[in-house]
């Protein structure tokens, strides 16, 4: 399968590391499931991840925040963003998210805000689906 993570199913996977978004970031590592990305969105995930709250709960450092993007991206696939769709959902962190499964084929977004992703995806014909979706998919 392949997908593009919504920030938030990485900032879970930090925060509870026995949870579906854990799993699903495992499979990305190992290679079971296909991550693509574009370099913005890779920028968004460190951003998002070091910010103070995050780190705190998530019980890391800002320097080991800084690394598990670039850890991430190493195993994704990258993706360009040729084709331009915004503004198609009401928050723009969204619409790159959507760029990104857009140009990159991907078959689902991974996110626990499936409202706001539901219609414009279904447009392009993706899924959207939680993370604990995804692992019953598979």
């Amino acid at each position: 399968m392949r997908l593009v993570l919504d920030t938030n199913v990485l900032i879970a996977a930090f925060r509870s590391r026995t949870g579906a978004a854990a799993e699903v970031v495992r499979l990305i590592r190992r290679r079971e499931l296909t991550m693509v990305a574009t370099v913005a969105l890779v920028l968004e995930y460190e951003a998002v991840l070091t910010r103070p709250e995050h780190l705190a709960r998530a019980e890391i450092t800002a320097a080991e925040a800084e690394i598990a993007p670039d850890v991430l991206a190493a195993v994704a696939e990258p993706v360009e963003s040729h084709f331009l769709w915004r503004p198609r959902l009401r928050d723009a962190d969204d619409d790159m998210v959507l760029e990104a499964a857009a140009n990159g084929r991907a078959d689902a977004i991974a996110t626990f805000n499936t409202r706001d992703f539901a219609g414009a995806a279904s447009e392009f014909g993706i899924a959207v689906l939680t993370p604990a979706e995804i692992l019953r998919r598979l």
